[in-house]
């Protein structure tokens, strides 16, 4: 299974409306199983809200400036979905853990969040649509302003585009060598 990947020039700002069904395929042509990155702001409106329990404690989900991952996936699968966003957050930390060894030592991993010490530098959410499932993984490019503790790219002193252009090459090889494992096995007697 190919899945598709692009980093987005400019600066685009995810207001929760980009988890709808084909957003990548509406703005990029990226049609069918992909991944997109992008640099922006993260301001989630209600009515884009996914995460009920984030909603209806009034949890305010908002950076001044994120890495964002948007990855869509045509199954209607959301336990594979979560998996598939577990996978990300891994591949996150792993590629900080290989290029910068003396901050990856001190980030780790709770499911899908990735944290610096007590600081939360990320936040993501998996979900369904009608045709799809999606996944929104953020992590924070400057950590300053958010509602939480947080610690960013920026403190860890991590170039965002080479790190979401590494992230965006090992998500999809890992989706490609999952179908190659699945495509090269027979069944058991």
């Amino acid at each position: 299974m190919k899945v598709r990947t692009q980093f987005a020039d400019g600066e685009i700002d995810y207001d929760g409306s980009q988890i709808g069904s084909l957003w990548a395929y509406r703005e990029f042509g990226l049609k069918g199983d992909c991944i997109v990155a992008f640099v922006g702001g993260c301001d989630v409106k209600p009515e884009y809200m996914v995460d009920v329990e984030d909603l209806r404690a009034g949890e305010k989900i908002f950076s001044r400036k994120m890495l964002h991952f948007i990855a869509e996936h045509f199954d209607a699968n959301l336990e594979a979905a979560i998996m598939r966003q577990r996978l990300l957050a891994a591949i996150a930390k792993d590629t900080i853990e290989v290029n910068h060894p003396d901050v990856g030592e001190k980030i780790y991993r709770i499911n899908e969040n990735l944290f610096l010490g007590d600081a939360k530098m990320s936040v993501s959410i998996a979900t369904i649509t009608p045709v799809s499932t999606k996944i929104h993984f953020g992590i924070n490019i400057v950590s300053a302003g958010t509602p939480v503790k947080a610690a960013g790219l920026e403190d860890a002193g991590i170039e965002a585009r080479d790190y979401g252009e590494a992230v965006l090459a090992a998500y999809a090889g890992e989706i490609r060598s999952a179908c190659e494992a699945r495509c090269k096995v027979r069944a058991a007697r």
